[in-house]
């Protein structure tokens, strides 16, 4: 059976049989935790265990697990720093911030690929701006240039522990005021403009080799009168044919506002399909779930069971090695330092 293309979620801290009946269905290819699936490092590792055991390739496992407000695992976990106080150090020592960015990456990659995580939804792309209310320091900087070399060095990290990347949110969530979780963010700007600030560090990370992306729900009327997650515009045009993009494309959360365009999940799916991403999520509405597996008319595409593929983790240290490791001490003292200089 290979990947479905929808990305599901679970309600607790184990797999009940109702969720068991929804990811062997063959239109399912993966599963987002949260921070209500987990409890405890021993938890984790057996509920992954578990979920990667149902099928044959294994269902892929993710979280939003980027660091500072966003991180959906806390306690027995490292606290990863807001993003935006690596790009603070950047300014004054470029090369002491992307060694930084390069060992947080690591850290975040390794702890969660040793209980089994295939990916975080990492790392963000997003330039910083002080109107943003979703993303600001979430973001790296508010330049491009810091922004794509401060994301590669994290990349470079979390290749290193065995882990795939996704960066996020193309072309750009930063310069919007409107959280697209709970309204449908519109940017005026045109494309010329977008082009030479906000897409500067996609560009230059498909260029570094980043293995999957995930469009922003935002509207760019000088574009495309849909939002990027279902723009032929921007995921075929821009995306895979002017920047030469061959990795995956995650919809983001096709229940948020942002998503909203039409009211059928069957509907908003077929879409996102259509216009080119590879998975849709679709979370925290298990109707909305039964739904579209019930409804949804899909026939697998080749390159993107390949695509689903190469995001599997790869070889990682166990936990045990993990916790004696002398990177991971070396790297949680850089952080505490750092955040001692916030």
């Amino acid at each position: 059976m290979s990947l479905g293309p929808l990305m599901v979620d679970i309600a607790g801290t184990a797999l009940s049989s109702a969720d068991r009946d929804v990811l062997a269905d063959p239109l399912v290819g993966g599963v987002i935790l949260f921070t209500r699936n987990y409890e405890s490092r021993a938890q984790l590792a057996a509920l992954t265990a578990e979920i990667h055991s149902l099928r044959a390739p294994p269902l892929l496992i993710a979280v939003d697990h980027e660091g500072g407000r966003v991180q959906r695992f806390r306690p027995a976990f490292t606290a990863l720093p807001a993003l935006a106080s690596i790009g603070a150090r950047y300014d004054h020592e470029p090369h002491h911030a992307l060694h930084l960015a390069t060992e947080t990456g690591w850290l975040m990659a390794a702890e969660l690929r040793a209980l089994g995580v295939d990916f975080s939804f990492a790392p963000v792309l997003d330039l910083y701006t002080d109107s943003s209310r979703v993303i600001r320091e979430r973001a790296f900087h508010a330049e491009p240039a810091a922004v794509a070399r401060l994301a590669q060095a994290f990349l470079r990290g979390m290749h290193g522990a065995g882990m795939a990347g996704v960066g996020k949110h193309f072309p750009g969530h930063g310069s919007v005021d409107a959280d697209s979780h709970h309204e449908m963010p519109v940017d005026p700007r045109q494309l010329s403009t977008i082009r030479h600030r906000d897409m500067q560090p996609f560009r230059l990370l498909v260029q570094a080799g980043i293995d999957a992306l995930m469009p922003a729900h935002i509207v760019f009327p000088a574009v495309d009168a849909l939002p990027v997650g279902y723009s032929r515009i921007w995921l075929q045009e821009i995306l895979r044919g002017e920047l030469g993009f061959q990795g995956m494309v995650f919809s983001d959360d096709l229940s948020m506002s942002g998503a909203a365009i039409a009211d059928s999940p069957v509907e908003r799916a077929e879409l996102a399909l259509a216009a080119g991403c590879d998975i849709c999520l679709l979370c925290n509405d298990r109707r909305a779930v039964e739904r579209v597996l019930g409804g949804l008319s899909f026939k697998p595409q080749p390159l993107s069971v390949v695509r689903m593929m190469r995001m599997h983790g790869r070889a990682a240290l166990d936990d045990a090695a993990l916790q004696q490791s002398e990177r991971r001490h070396a790297v949680q003292a850089a952080l505490a330092a750092l955040a001692g200089t916030a």
